[in-house]
């Protein structure tokens, strides 16, 4: 009788305090992660990293009957929204100022930097061909988290997730240099 009850307490959405204490309980991973991303490469922007974490906060208390299944499935979401929070950003500060530079972002291993709005429409590909790949990217490019941090997170053996992470490099180094995708 205990197991037909559960899937019926899985699809209720997440009450207002369950979300409020996953938010406090990553809000201060997502502001570290917005404060490398802007101090790294948005420093144009002019937005500060409680800013977006605010607006990204803002977006997951506006998500009320999300079901949030445990604070890695939160962290992720969190990740996610602060990602659209920072294009969002990126695009109205281009459509105020027509001529704003491009903005780019490097891995911080070396790699050449590249466009996010290009990075971001290379993973909303990548999430139809793997949404586990497109949620590594954004934990690695939007959420800072490390290898190690992700394998911990996933509770995945560091390989795996290194392995991912090499497919999803490979993937997205080919769609970001493909010159017939232009749209």
């Amino acid at each position: 009788m205990s197991e037909a009850a559960k899937p019926e307490q899985e699809s209720k959405p997440t009450t207002a305090a369950a979300r409020d204490a996953l938010l406090a309980s990553v809000y201060d991973e997502l502001r570290q992660a917005a404060a490398r991303l802007l101090r790294r490469d948005a420093p144009y922007l002019t937005l500060q990293p409680t800013e977006l974490v605010n607006e990204a906060a803002l977006r997951l208390m506006k998500l009320g009957r999300m079901t949030f299944a445990d604070r890695q499935h939160f962290f992720a979401t969190g990740a996610r929204v602060l990602r659209q929070a920072m294009i969002d950003a990126i695009r109205s500060r281009r459509a105020r100022k027509r001529q704003a530079p491009e903005l780019s972002l490097s891995s911080g291993e070396g790699e050449p930097p590249f466009d996010v709005e290009a990075l971001d429409a290379a993973l909303v590909k990548l999430e139809a061909a793997s949404p586990e790949l497109a949620r590594l990217v954004e934990l690695r490019f939007f959420a800072g988290l490390s290898v190690p941090d992700i394998a911990a997170l996933w509770q995945e053996s560091e390989s795996t997730v290194k392995r991912r992470w090499k497919a999803a490099r490979l993937w997205l180094a080919a769609e970001l240099q493909d010159p017939h995708d232009h749209a």
